[in-house]
């Protein structure tokens, strides 16, 4: 059975690494218990979309990107082999109002 929550663990890990970055600097930064994001990292605990948030913000990843990177490991987990590389148009007219006021 695939997990969702070991996905997230791992890309966690992975943009934490990347980034140079302890697991202390990342849970201080983020406001959260270092022993809760090791759990978090290891894929023994369910994230809140709050705590990955504020941990997506302390790697300064953009949560949309954290969530892209689970998605594809999953597919292929799945063993899908199209990926859609597209954002249907749809979610694009609904969205694109809001981008222009930025």
């Amino acid at each position: 059975m695939i997990l969702v929550r070991h996905e997230i663990g791992e890309v966690l890990r992975d943009f934490r690494q990347q980034k140079g970055r302890t697991l202390r600097q990342v849970a201080s930064r983020a406001s959260v218990a270092l022993g809760y994001l090791s759990e978090v990292e290891r894929g023994q605990k369910e994230a809140s979309s709050e705590i990955l948030g504020a941990v997506a913000e302390a790697l300064d990843v953009p949560i949309a990107t954290i969530m892209r990177e689970v998605a594809d490991r999953l597919s292929v987990l799945e063993g899908l082999t199209t990926f859609p590389d597209v954002v249907p148009d749809e979610l694009v007219a609904e969205v694109e109002p809001e981008l222009s006021l930025r």
